[in-house]
């Protein structure tokens, strides 16, 4: 390497770390606020949540700092460009604090929910039409008001989402696009099918396609709010496209992807709907393509960070959370018949590659 590659790669790096860490006091300082204006995460009469598991923030630090290292070491390789932050550009920064603004005043009407424990108030909002979706998809995740089917829970999601990981949301979603990378890296972007499973606003997509711009990716999610703002989010990319639809039930044909992509939604789902979704996922997946999924660490993967994981389920409605903690997702996916291929871990995500034998 010369002496001008040396001194690209190091300013390259500079500037990465001033946009991570601008990043961060962003978000973070906003998390900071929102948990001096929270009540916390007990209810009155009731003994203080103690997780069973002792939490490390040595180990939290380590996760956090090898997360940004992996992904500048993904973008010096070549698997993606540096990333687009349009939130805190100087023109699109007053749409940002008025979001910011939302997600704190937000703050108190979370804390009611979470004293009441109403997750189910959704189920008479006249939106959520039962013939349309399921029981477990009426409810207010996250205690957000309307659930996933209003446009202020769209409009904010993201914003939540990075202020609750303080600013580390898209540098962990980052480590799918590292794996899809991987598979289609070299080929003809116009010749392969993409699926984004439960694309929720498009926040990945428009990180996929903004590193592959040519590539045929269609994303699929059953909240209209939040499949109109994906519309919104990858309207640059004219062959990209946003399909309404149910997991359990995918509106495509058999072997219709070469990959498949899915993020943060299998925490979200029963445990008897998750069989569903992957059996589905398998069906249209063509033979040597992969499923990549993203979510949650689970329990054992990072010993250090357990006791974090169950923190989470009591500060947000999370319903089916606990559960998936522990819930393995092997027997699923050989049912289906796929093959685990290999495993990375990205902070407070892990991401896993299964493959669709020729």
């Amino acid at each position: 390497m010369g002496i001008m590659d040396r001194v690209s790669k190091t300013a390259g790096r500079a500037r990465y770390g001033a946009a991570q860490g601008l990043r961060s006091a962003w978000y973070g300082g906003q998390y900071a606020l929102a948990r001096r204006r929270s009540a916390g995460f007990n209810r009155p009469g009731e003994p203080a949540f103690k997780p069973e598991n002792k939490p490390d923030p040595k180990n939290l630090r380590k996760a956090y700092f090898g997360l940004f290292r992996q992904d500048r070491a993904n973008i010096e390789a070549g698997l993606y460009p540096d990333p687009v932050d349009r939130e805190l550009r100087v023109r699109d920064f007053p749409a940002a604090v008025k979001r910011a603004r939302a997600f704190l005043k937000d703050v108190a009407e979370v804390d009611r929910r979470r004293l009441d424990r109403d997750g189910t108030e959704v189920r008479q909002n006249e939106a959520a039409d039962p013939k349309r979706f399921p029981a477990y998809y009426r409810q207010n995740f996250h205690y957000q008001t309307d659930g996933w089917l209003s446009d202020e829970s769209a409009e904010i999601y993201d914003h939540q989402v990075e202020a609750l990981f303080t600013g580390t949301a898209d540098a962990m979603r980052r480590g799918a696009l590292a794996e899809l990378a991987r598979e289609i890296k070299g080929q003809d972007q116009r010749s392969l099918k993409v699926l984004d499973l439960a694309c929720g606003t498009g926040r990945f997509m428009a990180q996929t396609l903004h590193a592959y711009p040519k590539l045929n990716l269609t994303g699929l999610d059953l909240s209209p709010p939040y499949a109109e703002a994906a519309r919104q989010n990858i309207r640059n990319w004219k062959q990209a496209e946003i399909v309404e639809g149910n997991a359990e039930t995918l509106p495509f044909e058999d072997n219709s992807f070469d990959q498949i992509v899915s993020i943060y939604l299998f925490h979200e789902l029963p445990p008897r709907v998750r069989p569903k979704v992957i059996a589905e996922a398998a069906r249209v997946l063509k033979p040597g393509g992969t499923f990549i999924v993203a979510d949650s660490l689970q329990f054992g993967d990072n010993p250090g960070l357990d006791g974090f994981l169950e923190y989470f389920p009591e500060g947000f409605h999370e319903p089916y959370y606990k559960g998936y903690l522990g819930w393995d997702f092997e027997p699923g996916m050989m049912s289906a018949g796929l093959e685990h291929d290999r495993i990375n871990l990205a902070f407070l995500t892990k991401v896993r590659v299964w493959r669709k034998p020729k």
